[in-house]
C-alpha cells in the first residue's frame, strides 16, 4: 500500500485527488490522510439545499463540495482528519464497512479507547458518533473514506447542517450536538491533531502490510488540478439544477433515504430526478431516462424498470420497493 502525503486543506483539490488516484489505471493501493478548511460535504445524490443552513453557510464562508460517494452530509474543519482507503477488488455485493472501518478501531484500541461500528455506517464512542464512512464500488475497485471527528468545533457543524425530521425519528435523537463527540475528549495523554494523525498512520495498518511513501508527479498534479478545476468547483457537480416538478415522494429505508421529485404532465412523465442518503454505484441519470416520457402509472413504471438492476443504483432496495415509493403507495412524511 502506498501512503500520499497530502497536506493540502483546499476541499476542492483533495476530493479531486481521491477520484484522480481512483481512476488511474494502475495496480496499487492507496491510502490517504488530509484535512480540509470548514467544509460540507455533501453526498452524491443529495439535493445540496436541502442539507445545509444556506445563510449561515454564506456568512461563514464555509465552502460546499459534492463527493463521488453517497450517504449524508457531513462537516468538516481543520480539527477534523479524513482517511481515505483505494485498493483494488473484485466484489460487487453489498458494502463491507466492517473492513474497512476495523483498523480505525484497533488503532484507537493502541490509544486507550473503546470504538465501535454501529449501524450502516458509523463509528462511535460511549454510543456518540466521530466518525461517518461512505464508499464507491466500480471496475474493481473500492474508495472507502470516513471522517474522523478529532477536536472539531462542534457548534459549527450544527449550525451548517440540517437534520430532516424524519432522520431524527428514526434515530430516535433530539439534535446533532447530542449525538456527536471529539476524539481528543477520550485520550488519556493530550494530543494535538497532527500527533494524532502520525499514531493513527502507524497503528491502523497490519503489522505484515507494507506501507510505502509516494509522491504525485507534476503530471498526477496538473491533472487533479484540472479536475478541481473542471468539476469539484464548479456550481452544476455541487448543486446541481433540479427539476421542476409537481408530485414529490419520499420515503426512509433501512439503508437510507431516497426522495423523488416528478413534474408530470397529462398524465406524462416529463422529468424526474432522485436524492437522498443512500448508497449505489450506478448513474440514476439510467433510471431517470427510462421513466421520463412513460405513463404515470403502475403498469408502465414497473414495465420501464423490469429490466434494469435496482440495487446497482439503490443498494439494498427492491425494485417493488422504489416503484412504491415513485408511485406513491408507502410514502412517509
Amino acid at each position: 500500500m502506498i501512503y500520499i502525503s497530502n497536506e493540502s486543506t483546499n476541499p476542492y483539490y483533495n476530493l479531486a485527488m481521491e477520484e484522480y488516484l481512483f481512476s488511474i489505471n494502475d495496480d496499487n493501493d492507496y491510502l490517504l490522510l488530509w484535512r480540509n478548511e470548514p467544509t460540507i460535504v455533501v453526498g452524491k445524490h443529495q439535493n445540496t439545499i436541502e442539507e445545509i443552513n444556506s445563510q449561515y453557510v454564506k456568512d461563514k464562508k464555509i465552502h460546499v463540495v459534492r463527493r463521488m460517494t453517497g450517504g449524508g452530509a457531513v462537516y468538516h474543519d481543520l480539527g477534523n482528519l479524513n482517511y481515505s482507503l483505494i485498493i483494488k477488488s473484485n466484489y460487487e455485493g453489498d458494502y463491507d464497512f466492517g473492513k474497512f472501518t476495523f483498523p480505525i478501531v484497533k488503532a484507537l484500541g493502541r490509544l486507550g479507547i473503546k470504538a465501535e461500528q454501529t449501524g450502516r455506517n458509523d463509528i462511535t464512542i460511549e454510543g456518540k458518533k466521530f466518525s461517518g464512512n461512505a464508499q464507491f464500488v466500480s471496475k474493481g475497485k473500492v474508495l472507502h473514506h470516513g471522517t474522523l471527528l478529532f477536536d472539531s468545533q462542534m457548534e459549527e457543524l450544527t449550525n451548517s447542517l440540517k437534520v430532516s425530521k424524519d432522520k431524527i425519528i428514526s434515530k430516535g435523537i433530539k439534535s446533532i450536538r447530542s449525538r456527536v463527540t471529539n476524539i481528543r475528549d477520550y485520550l488519556a495523554d493530550d494530543i494535538d491533531i497532527m500527533e494524532f494523525k502520525k499514531l493513527l498512520l502507524k497503528y491502523m495498518l497490519d503489522e505484515n502490510e507494507k506501507l510505502e511513501t509516494g509522491e504525485l508527479s507534476k503530471e498526477d498534479i496538473q491533472n487533479i488540478e484540472n479536475l478541481k478545476e473542471n468539476k469539484y468547483m464548479t456550481w452544476e457537480w455541487n448543486y446541481g439544477k433540479s427539476p421542476g416538478f409537481n408530485i414529490k415522494r419520499s420515503k426512509r429505508f433501512g439503508s437510507g433515504k431516497v426522495e423523488a421529485l416528478i413534474d408530470v404532465k397529462d398524465g406524462i412523465v416529463d422529468a424526474i430526478k432522485f436524492y437522498g442518503d443512500f448508497f449505489g454505484t450506478g448513474d440514476l441519470s439510467d433510471i431517470e431516462n427510462a421513466l421520463k416520457g412513460k405513463r404515470y402509472e403502475d403498469n408502465e413504471v414497473t414495465n420501464s424498470l423490469k429490466e434494469i438492476e435496482i440495487d446497482y443504483y439503490f443498494k439494498n432496495i427492491q425494485s417493488e420497493d422504489l416503484i412504491n415509493l415513485i408511485l406513491g403507495k408507502e410514502e412517509e412524511y
